[in-house]
């Protein structure tokens, strides 16, 4: 079934063939050219999917992710030009669920989203009967999707409570990258499988984690990653 999406990008011609292509895809797309009006769009028409680029006048794609992740969980596909690491932190910083440097396939693109729209959203995943697990002063909620640290609410995006899902249910296992991007992901993302170091960055500073004395979540060196009980 198609979905609402939103392209944006300042390059028209470019957005205009990402948008032939998510087209022919059986989607429904609107193309925007500049930041402010792609935060104008995403509240008027709230897409399912945000293609965004990072460099963009009036507001830069950091801005409209930021400001659009303040009233939508849409999925956020952050396009750049800059291939430097700092950009693709930044990004993926505000709330972007992937990212793609330019130039780029296309079809490439169309993958990434199918293989997000394959992930559960936020309303269909919750299951009853789940119980709470514990993970010392960590709480996760897989049913109702929350988390608490020492009692207090912790506001994570999508992404990131998927992540935490994935390592809580096998706290003793060391999950490889690979591994967590098939359980998040899907089996069929291809990209830079350290794109699960980003994230777990960003939960580890949500969740209050030192990664050099972790409370919570460990790094495996030359695996990935695994939840500490103690």
């Amino acid at each position: 079934m198609g979905v609402r999406m939103l392209v944006v990008d300042d390059e028209r011609s470019l957005a205009k063939v990402v948008a032939s292509y998510l087209e022919r895809d059986g989607h429904e797309v609107s193309c925007v050219f500049d930041g402010r009006s792609a935060v104008a769009a995403a509240r008027r028409d709230r897409p399912d999917v945000v293609v965004l680029d990072l460099a963009l006048p009036g507001l830069d794609g950091v801005e409209v992710c930021r400001q659009i992740r303040t009233f939508t969980d849409c999925y956020v596909v952050m396009l750049t030009a800059r291939s430097e690491e700092v950009d693709k932190l930044v990004g993926l910083g505000v709330g972007a669920d992937d990212y793609l440097t330019k130039p780029f396939s296309p079809r490439e693109l169309v993958a990434r989203i199918r293989a997000m729209l394959r992930r559960p959203r936020t309303a269909a995943t919750r299951v009853p009967e789940q119980p709470i697990r514990t993970i010392g002063a960590l709480r996760v909620d897989v049913a109702g999707r929350e988390v608490w640290v020492d009692g207090r609410s912790v506001d994570l995006t999508r992404t990131e409570f998927d992540l935490l899902a994935a390592l809580s249910a096998q706290p003793d296992a060391a999950l490889r990258r690979r591994r967590l991007i098939d359980a998040v992901w899907g089996a069929d993302w291809v990209g830079d499988e350290h794109l699960v170091d980003v994230h777990i960055a960003h939960l580890r500073r949500k969740l209050g984690d030192d990664p050099a004395a972790p409370r919570f979540i460990r790094t495996v060196r030359g695996i990935g990653y695994r939840m500490v009980r103690g």
